[in-house]
């Protein structure tokens, strides 16, 4: 495998496209509400929230495999970590220098935004540069990485829609909390093949406070919330009513559920659900991100 190949597979480019949907929407919702996408911010603020996650991913595996964690966890495709650095293809110092310097790339157009924009933009990437370094050395461990997740999703939509729009409005809040759910959801499924190291490691993350039977049931939550805020936001006219074409993709989710609660135990027999989970999320961010472009 050449060094190149390894790199992609390290930085985890199929999981980007949740930050790519979040902030297209919140752009589709600057364009949708006032006609407004500024190219040259938007690719600043697509180029700075890809570099964090990059940036995020890249020291996960670092921390992960110093921790011990990626020596003794189940490897899915989802889940347990790359294999990049058990499987020494590359330096650990040189992933977490290549971490670092994602992260400060990140900071670095996320300042420039806030030179130029607005200054409420500095406590969005305080956020995001504080939780993208210690989300694995300490936010995993005391437990809040389940709820950190929720927050960033609400903040990147909030951001990019800043970003354009230079107002703060509960609407892109709104509809990222949305997007931060289902991350969650996505997150909590992948936690089930982690859950013996995790826990052996002295991770707190909801799966291993719940136990996997008991997090199974749990799993379902994630789902109604989302939808629950979707059809309330319709409701009180915060997100456009096509948006409810989102509930096509209940079979789907209802499948998980009953895949979750029959095979938690099982990691590769999960294997599909958490797929099916990862495309639910994202089918959904799509649909609500399209709705804005088409009002009704």
């Amino acid at each position: 495998m050449t060094q190149l190949k390894v790199w992609l597979q390290i930085v985890r480019l199929k999981f980007l496209s949740a930050s790519i949907i979040a902030v297209t929407s919140g752009l589709t919702i600057s364009y949708g509400r006032f006609g407004l996408i500024n190219p040259f911010l938007a690719a600043l603020t697509y180029l700075g929230v890809i570099s964090l996650h990059i940036s995020v991913d890249l020291l996960n595996d670092y921390f992960d495999y110093k921790s011990g964690i990626d020596l003794i966890t189940t490897r899915t495709p989802f889940s347990g970590g790359t294999g990049v650095l058990p499987a020494g293809l590359l330096a650990p110092l040189s992933v977490y220098k290549a971490g670092i310097f994602f992260l400060v790339g990140g900071i670095i157009i996320g300042l420039y935004l806030t030179l130029t924009q607005s200054f409420l933009i500095l406590p969005i990437l305080a956020f995001a540069a504080i939780s993208t370094y210690f989300y694995s050395t300490r936010l995993i461990a005391w437990g809040v990485g389940e709820l950190l997740l929720v927050f960033k999703g609400a903040f990147i939509v909030l951001g990019t829609y800043l970003v354009q729009t230079i107002r703060l409005d509960f609407e892109p809040f709104y509809v990222g909390l949305i997007f931060g759910t289902l991350s969650t959801s996505v997150l909590f499924i992948n936690e089930f093949p982690d859950y013996d190291a995790d826990k052996a490691k002295g991770r707190k993350n909801i799966v291993v406070r719940l136990g996997k039977q008991r997090a199974a049931a749990f799993h379902k939550f994630f789902h109604i919330v989302s939808y629950s805020m979707i059809i309330l936001g319709v409701a009180l006219k915060i997100i456009p009513v096509l948006a409810l074409l989102s509930l096509l993709i209940l079979p789907l989710i209802v499948r998980v559920a009953k895949g979750l609660k029959e095979n938690y135990g099982n990691s590769n027999k999960l294997i599909p659900h958490m797929a099916i989970t990862s495309h639910i999320a994202r089918l959904i961010g799509i649909i609500i991100m399209i709705s804005y472009l088409f009002p009704i």
